[in-house]
């Protein structure tokens, strides 16, 4: 505990000294901060020569008292000195003054550093990319590396697990385009083209899309998590320890399910979002459902049917490398795996309908319009 900390007066010269003794920690200081607030007069010089022990709140009395008088500090141990120094640095003030950009400036600072991050985020997946095409080929040339019971698996995940909310949300979609095209069309008696209006949006963007959109949601979130968890538990790094690479064992499968399992949701999608608006039809606008197939086999081109299933598993790809690439940039904490997830999930969406509008003005160049 040491001794109480006290302090004596010295005149030499003219000049006031104070020496202080005992131990300046917080145990030993009793009422010595009042007595060395009331001390009266100009102090030009402390002696801490004798002290036995300082402690933080010490070290910040002595440099309190010694700011307001002015007062040289001497005698401290080379210890007791570097405290009093860290001290006297944390009392500096922070001047605080409002920021000097305006407005316009910040917002485009802002627009800059997220087109930075935006930039960085596409150089990787291009380059995740690349590494998922060279884990192909190293596939393609030793098959018994091939993972076919985790491909088969992810089957079951993307595909035949999102049947059923695909179907509802497709069905619905259905309905939507049959009342809302049925009641701007008959403005114009043209409700029977009601029929080429759910045929063509159906098979062509809108099954696809909102599929792609769904496994999005799905799967591309669930890839994320769950490579963000293995990465977490650094269940990754022992794979790459053990001789197995996490391309071929966790990103391959996961993104040959989704390229594969596409083309067969989005030509579902379509089936049910046709079935949904030909029920309306047949209700809303009396169309039989033999007149509404007819119709339908009519005014739909079998190039639709073609660039749904051509864009189908162009977006899987997308959807697969986005989820293993977010997972597989997880780091540090928990935190990170809900922050990575959802990157996936706007980033996969992103990207679908980027692709689907350059698939939009594509086809229609090359005729299929």
């Amino acid at each position: 505990m040491g001794p109480q900390a006290d302090f004596s007066q010295d005149n030499v010269g003219g000049a006031v000294t104070l020496r202080f003794t005992g131990s300046l920690s917080l145990s030993c200081l009793k009422d010595f901060p009042d007595r060395l607030r009331a001390f009266p007069g100009k102090v030009e010089r402390l002696d801490l020569s004798d002290i036995q022990r300082i402690d933080t709140v010490g070290a910040w009395l002595i440099h309190r008292f010694a700011l307001e008088h002015g007062a040289q500090i001497d005698g401290l141990k080379p210890d007791y000195a570097h405290l009093l120094e860290q001290v006297a640095k944390a009392d500096q003030q922070v001047a605080i003054r409002p920021d000097a950009q305006s407005p316009l400036v910040r917002v485009l600072g802002e627009i800059g550093a997220a087109t930075t991050v935006a930039f960085h985020t596409m150089y990787g997946l291009l380059a995740f990319f690349g590494g998922a095409c060279v884990a192909f080929f190293n596939v393609l040339t030793h098959p018994r590396r091939f993972r076919l019971n985790a491909t088969v698996q992810r089957f079951e995940v993307v595909g035949v697990s999102a049947l059923g909310i695909i179907g509802l949300m497709s069905f619905l979609i259905g309905i939507v385009i049959a009342q809302q095209g049925s009641v701007q069309l008959r403005q114009f008696g043209a409700e029977i083209f009601t029929i080429n209006l759910i045929g063509r949006l159906t098979l062509r963007e809108l099954g696809v899309l909102m599929t792609a959109i769904m496994v999005a949601g799905r799967s591309g979130s669930a890839f994320a998590a769950q490579i963000g968890t293995m990465k977490l538990t650094e269940e990754i790094d022992a794979m790459r320890t053990i001789g197995v690479s996490p391309m071929e064992a966790l990103v391959l499968p996961r993104v040959l399910a989704v390229v594969l399992m596409m083309p067969l949701l989005g030509f579902y999608s379509g089936l049910i979002g046709i079935f949904g608006g030909g029920l309306l039809c047949w209700v809303s606008l009396d169309i039989p459902p033999v007149t509404f197939i007819q119709r339908l086999r009519e005014v739909v081109p079998i190039t639709d049917l073609y660039v749904g299933l051509i864009k189908a598993p162009v977006f899987g790809a997308i959807i697969g490398l986005a989820g293993c690439f977010q997972g597989m940039q997880v780091e540090s904490d928990a935190e990170q795996v809900g922050k990575r997830t959802t990157a996936a999930v706007v980033q996969a969406i992103f990207l679908v309908i980027v692709l689907d509008a350059f698939f939009a003005v594509f086809f229609t160049w090359v005729g299929w319009g």
